[in-house]
């Protein structure tokens, strides 16, 4: 198992417009699709950054879940131009982690 921690940054002005879509559009139909999303959050004092962390039990799983969600037509013609608007791909930063013994988070 492993997580993805996604850090994106928002450009000027649509973090607020980005987390409605978030939470209304891309996670609801990722997790349609199979995709375990752990959290998300906006940082405090960075009024750009955007973080989301994802669950996956084997590269096999998530290769097979990125399929499902980034080759939709839903995906393709509906988040995707609304996603490259609102994000600084750039500045994107996506970290797979894996929880220590003691973690709360398995």
């Amino acid at each position: 198992m492993f997580f993805e921690l996604r850090e994106y940054r928002i450009r000027d002005g649509k973090r607020d417009r980005w987390v409605k879509l978030m939470e209304e559009e891309v996670i609801p139909f990722q997790v349609s699709k199979g995709i375990v999303v752990i959290a998300s959050f906006v940082a405090k004092d960075e009024s750009d950054l955007y973080i989301w962390i994802r669950r996956f039990e084997s590269e096999e799983e998530a290769e097979r879940l990125y399929k499902a969600v980034y080759e939709s037509d839903f995906w393709k013609k509906e988040i995707k131009p609304q996603a490259d608007e609102m994000l600084d791909r750039e500045r994107m930063r996506v970290v797979r982690v894996e929880a220590t013994p003691k973690s709360v988070i398995q």
